[in-house]
């Protein structure tokens, strides 16, 4: 599956085309550590200079809630996700509802609100 959805993205052979598209993109990202993919994804005016994983971090699923616009046509979207994740075998859960903005035709994380 990883190879079909988004690997593709992250060598950059193909732009994601909705908010829901890069939201999972940037889940495998993390999933993976490819700080280069998350750097390039989120927008200049909220990217931070580093990104910090933590190695005892294991991501095990994302679940997408809801979708506002972020569509092929759409220039601005929101996606409500749950994403499990261990550390040191203790489960948690990241709920947030991510904003997303389209410039040049290319969808970018602008921030999040913890739920």
């Amino acid at each position: 599956m990883f190879t079909n959805c988004c690997e593709p993205f992250m060598a950059g052979n193909q732009t994601p085309t909705t908010a829901e598209q890069l939201m999972r993109s940037r889940y495998s990202a993390f999933c993976v550590h490819n700080e280069p993919y998350l750097k390039r994804t989120w927008h200049p005016t909220t990217r931070p200079e580093t990104i910090d994983f933590d190695d005892q971090q294991h991501w095990l699923g994302l679940k997408i809630i809801s979708r506002h616009d972020g569509g092929v046509a759409d220039s601005v979207g929101q996606v409500e996700f749950v994403a499990r994740y261990k550390i040191h075998g203790r489960a948690y859960r990241l709920h947030e509802n991510s904003d997303f903005v389209k410039q040049n035709g290319c969808w970018q994380y602008t921030q999040g609100t913890l739920l």
